[in-house]
């Protein structure tokens, strides 16, 4: 092959379920996770409990009396059965009880209770704890805490880049959820190329001329133009939603996107953010919430309507998810053994230069 190609991750990486479980052990409970929007999980008040799931694995995340939060694996110490059922919203709660024994836990996971049952030593007892914090008002959980890298280190790239959109300040004002028969992988190797945008994305490109030509040599720092008279991820490429505050004058008019792996990817206009989630659930499946996040006045006024910014944002996604699962269907062929790199997709996004070294440290 020309030299101008770079074979990409094989094809077991994206169709094989033992390897999904050995990266799911060795990536997604090695890295900080996020689970979703602080507001949206209901843990923004003190004294709430959730179910949350990591990858197949249950989580109880609390906020305390003092809003603090806590997480630990949803298991009771005593008979390991669920304290909190998965898929329930978050409810108010003084205590975790087990349903079972009602063995009582606090809302930081200390046991406080033992019906019937001498524990001679409580602490020893407390619920298995995990990592949780919060950055840009989502929250981020860690299986194992005790060797986790700074939050602040995983987050690093976008923190700075859309330093000044106030993520953590913007509310959900739409929420699009999606279930792409697809691993999770090629879902982020798309949204890191904009390679595939003229031929998937032609109303998209209309909105954005610089997409159509392939995604080479574009401006991500200072943010990508729309074209005249556009400004924002829309339908008509404006709205009546004022720009978000604190932007600069390129980010008042053109576009922006940068993730965190291993699983958000946002992706910032100048009145909106969307922020997608991706819940790898199998080799070949993939829950992705999206969420368009819009300033907190925007979505209290009466005449609040996302609806411009949800059409497109819909459109746009169905046209990802589409081609992501005609992606996977290809690689499930014996034919294929992997990919290629093409020049102009940019090495700094090479999803090989994240995942590959934790695989490796998972190995070790």
């Amino acid at each position: 092959m020309t030299e101008d190609l770079q074979a990409a991750l094989p094809r077991e990486m994206y169709v094989d379920e033992a390897h999904f479980a050995a990266e799911r052990d060795a990536v997604l409970y090695a890295e900080w996770y996020c689970a979703g929007r602080l507001d949206d999980l209901g843990l923004a008040t003190p004294k709430r409990m959730v179910a949350v799931d990591v990858a197949g694995e249950s989580l109880v995340v609390t906020s305390d009396e003092a809003g603090a939060l806590h997480a630990a694996y949803n298991v009771c110490r005593h008979r390991g059965a669920q304290l909190c059922a998965p898929g329930s919203p978050a409810r108010d709660a003084g205590a975790i009880r087990c349903p079972y024994h009602s063995w009582t836990y606090a809302l930081d996971g200390s046991l406080l209770k033992s019906p019937h049952a001498d524990v001679p030593d409580p602490a020893a007892f407390a619920l298995h704890a995990v990592g949780v914090e919060v950055w840009a008002g989502f929250v981020f959980l860690h299986l194992a805490p005790s060797s986790a890298r700074a939050l602040t280190e995983q987050v690093a790239h976008p923190a700075e880049a859309l330093a000044n959109y106030g993520i953590g300040e913007l509310v959900t004002g739409r929420v699009l959820r999606y279930d792409v028969a697809a691993n999770y992988k090629v879902l982020l190797e798309n949204y890191n190329e904009c390679y595939h945008c003229g031929p998937v994305h032609p109303e998209l490109s209309r909105l954005v001329p610089s997409f159509a030509g392939g995604g080479s040599d574009l401006d991500w720092e200072n943010g990508i133009p729309h074209r005249e008279g556009a400004w924002t991820f829309t339908t008509s490429g404006t709205t009546t939603r004022a720009p978000l505050p604190g932007l600069d004058e390129h980010e008042r008019t053109r576009h922006k996107g940068d993730l965190a792996y291993p699983n958000l990817m946002l992706s910032a206009s100048a009145d909106h953010v969307a922020a997608f989630v991706l819940h790898p659930r199998a080799a070949d499946r993939t829950e992705v919430v999206c969420s368009l996040l819009f300033a907190r006045e925007a979505v209290a006024d009466p005449a609040f309507d996302p609806s411009d910014a949800a059409e497109l944002w819909d459109l746009v996604n169905r046209q990802d998810w589409a081609i992501c699962e005609s992606v996977q269907r290809g690689m499930s062929s014996r034919a294929y053994t992997h990919g290629w790199f093409a020049p102009m997709e940019d090495d700094s996004l090479d999803i090989r230069r994240w995942l590959l070294p934790l695989l490796e440290r998972g190995r070790g």
